[in-house]
């Protein structure tokens, strides 16, 4: 049962071959038996859970048909949550509890689904292996000498070893994406402003997005039905009516346009995973598709532009860290100023420091022009580069990650970490949206493939995703090791 669908759980639930109560303690029995292992969640909401599920259950029985209702989902320990700690994957925040749910937690509570828990992440969303987690690192349940990808790698690790129904996640620079590839599932990052970011500790404001990780896109489409909207709470939100994202999901796809970057499918890409994309291409044209090539000329200046802007905003954000109000103090400081410095360097890890202090660095007076004003100019540049591309094609399809999921402490450069998004961090740049599905594997590891929209066309990336996912099985694919305690 707890591999199925969120559409299957649905269907079940609504004819009563199984209750949310029955469902709920089955993942639960799970998590305890099983993710330990892995690192997935940081904190299990079992008395919750099981509150909730007999609400649902209550609900279920009035004949209320939210298809929502009664499913588990786990929430990346970024979203606030009321009564539950909420760590970001930080000493920082180690035992900060929230007064208050994120939006995103009170639509999806109101739409009467079941919070599993919290899962690990890197620290403050900072990483794309899920290694900086003060936690501990999470293992791909792959293959458990691999990392799982970040930052969400903890929601994604979840969803494929089927510890959870759905997960959300956020996605600065790749963070739902890229995970979704190296753990085999299926992860949207919406366009900017298209969810509510309230209540989801900020990282990037300007970049910061949530989407759900799920096991196909169907699923995808119905939990950002409930996640979707304009939030008063939230003046970046997108002020527009939300489409229903399951009504053209079954849309033929004969006559539409896909292009395919020439920047993607080049050197430094894996030939596995070129091969694995150029055969998903072949599965579109049967399905009545033409694929185009296009030039997304700025797209190689898009990492170095990132590292710029979302360290900056970071060093902005977090500087509310500072042991006065909540979170981490240090102990007994001697003046105020100690306690400022050794809070800070004492309660965030290394790879927070690192960025805090570039993007101060880059915010600095007489760096400002030279750097963060440079880098929003480029910024500016790839987003034209995007709407040049889209008034010829309706989606553009590439690789998620250059390669599958690396072995865990492999990677300790920063600046070869960093590159590790080197497909996925233009979307944020530009605001689109992007999904990242299933499309192969090497040996026994997953391979990503993103398709990425114009602004606020998540329902037609839905459907181009459904549509391959009808037509191949990758998505349906299950890790086969036993990664019990």
């Amino acid at each position: 049962m707890l591999e199925k669908t969120v559409v299957e759980l649905s269907e079940a639930l609504k004819l009563r071959k199984v209750s949310s109560v029955e469902l709920t303690r089955a993942y639960l029995e799970k998590i305890g038996t099983k993710s330990k292992k892995l690192n997935t969640y940081i904190t299990v909401c079992d008395e919750l859970a099981l509150t909730q599920a007999k609400m649902a259950d209550q609900r279920l029985a009035k004949g209320e048909k939210n298809p929502l209702l009664g499913i588990p989902i786990a929430h990346k320990d970024i979203f606030c949550t009321k009564g539950i700690k909420t760590t970001c994957g930080s000493k920082m925040l180690e035992n900060f509890v929230s007064p208050y749910n994120a939006t995103v937690v009170s639509k999806l509570n109101k739409a009467g689904m079941v919070t599993l828990g919290k899962t690990n992440m890197d620290e403050f969303a900072m990483g794309s292996s899920n290694e900086t987690s003060y936690f501990g690192p999470v293992k791909n349940p792959w293959d458990t000498e691999k990392v799982p990808g970040g930052s969400s790698g903890g929601s994604a690790a979840a969803v494929a070893a089927d510890l959870c129904a759905i997960a959300t996640g956020t996605d600065t620079g790749g963070s739902i994406r890229q995970p979704a590839s190296f753990c085999g599932v299926t992860g949207l990052k919406p366009s900017y402003g298209r969810i509510s970011r309230w209540g989801m500790i900020a990282f990037a404001s300007s970049l910061d997005q949530a989407g759900p990780i799920s096991k196909s896109a169907e699923d995808a489409a119905i939990i950002m039905n409930a996640m979707a909207g304009s939030d008063d709470l939230d003046s970046t939100s997108i002020r527009a009516p939300v489409d229903d994202y399951t009504a053209s999901i079954n849309d033929s796809l004969h006559g539409i346009k896909i292009g395919v970057p020439k920047q993607h499918l080049t050197e430094g890409l894996s030939i596995e995973v070129e091969e694995s994309i150029r055969q998903a291409l072949q599965v579109y044209e049967k399905l009545g598709a033409t694929i185009k090539e296009i030039d997304l000329p700025n797209n190689h200046l898009s990492v170095s532009a990132y590292y710029v802007i979302a360290p900056a905003e970071a060093s902005a954000n977090l500087s509310r860290f500072d042991g006065v109000r909540y979170g981490f103090r240090c102990s007994q400081p001697t003046d105020l100023e100690d306690m400022y410095k050794r809070t800070r360097s004492e309660g965030f890890g290394s790879e927070v420091k690192r960025r805090i202090m570039i993007g101060t660095y880059a915010l600095s007076a007489g760096y400002y022009d030279a750097y963060y004003q440079k880098a929003q100019k480029i910024r500016r540049l790839i987003k034209n580069d995007f709407d040049a591309a889209f008034k010829t094609v309706d989606v553009i399809v590439g690789p998620t990650s250059p390669h599958t999921a690396f072995g865990l402490g492999t990677t300790t450069d920063p600046v070869k970490m960093y590159l590790e998004d080197i497909y996925t961090i233009a979307v944020n740049l530009a605001g689109l949206p992007g999904i990242s599905i299933p499309a192969g594997l090497v040996g026994k590891l997953p391979i990503g493939m993103q398709i990425i929209g114009k602004d606020f066309a998540e329902a037609k990336l839905l459907n181009v995703a459904h549509k391959y996912q009808k037509e191949t099985d990758w998505h349906k694919m299950k890790p086969s090791l036993d990664f019990g305690d």
